[in-house]
């Protein structure tokens, strides 16, 4: 399962796709492509508010939230992809919204005009993952950034435990967008800033998590009727 995942454009265009599906491992594969060049304008037109987007409850998937990585020998990068609920209109709106407003902060780089193919970051999944069931009813849009992003529980307080986020867990994503016009690419990225995880889900790196395996156990499991230990064996 952990083979499939990856960019997409709210247009659903298949000539948008940046990431490929060739057996590269959703938890590992950082997000090229697209962003290649993001840590250029990072700092700039993605640090906008009127750019920045805070989503309503998604899915994560192809975590590389810990440690950078590198796509096809680009610079390392924090990346993850993030599944969004089509009945989630105020987040896709957001996106919508900021998304203009890249392009037109961004029209200088395009000589002015704002060219009518650019490459976006929010694509359909109906459209470009019609076989996967995690991606059904949904769009998704992948972000990156050269600067590790903050990672908090619902409380937020700072997540440690690496097992904790993981593909396939559930929250939301702090993230901007900017354009890029690089090497004959076009088109407008989205910046990783923060993320905060709401609720687990199942893994979809095909790896049981601790909770899934054991939380139908309990110290009281360890207890029989005669109020021994399962455990007493071992003394």
């Amino acid at each position: 399962m952990e083979n499939r995942r990856q960019s997409g454009s709210y247009q659903g265009s298949r000539s948008n796709q940046g990431n490929g599906n060739n057996g590269i491992s959703r938890s590992n594969q950082g997000m090229g492509n697209n962003q290649a060049n993001g840590n250029n304008t990072a700092n700039g037109n993605a640090q906008d508010a009127s750019t920045k987007v805070i989503t309503g409850k998604v899915r994560f998937s192809y975590v590389s939230v810990w440690e950078p990585k590198s796509v096809k020998g680009g610079d390392a990068k924090y990346s993850v992809s993030i599944i969004i609920p089509k009945t989630d209109k105020k987040t896709l709106a957001d996106i919508q919204t900021a998304i203009e407003v890249a392009k037109e902060q961004g029209a200088a780089k395009f000589g002015g005009r704002i060219p009518a193919n650019l490459k976006l970051p929010l694509r359909d999944g109906d459209l470009e993952r019609p076989d996967d069931a995690v991606y059904a009813g949904s769009y998704f849009i992948n972000a990156n950034s050269a600067e590790k992003p903050g990672i908090v529980d619902r409380h937020v307080k700072p997540i440690m435990d690496r097992d904790e986020f993981y593909s396939g867990c559930y929250g939301r994503a702090s993230l901007s967008f900017y354009t890029f016009n690089s090497g004959g690419n076009k088109g407008v990225a989205c910046w990783l800033r923060n993320l905060m995880k709401l609720a687990d889900g199942e893994p979809l790196s095909g790896r049981a998590t601790p909770g899934s395996d054991f939380g139908m156990f309990s110290a009281e499991a360890f207890e029989d009727e005669e109020g021994q230990s399962d455990l007493d064996f071992l003394n």
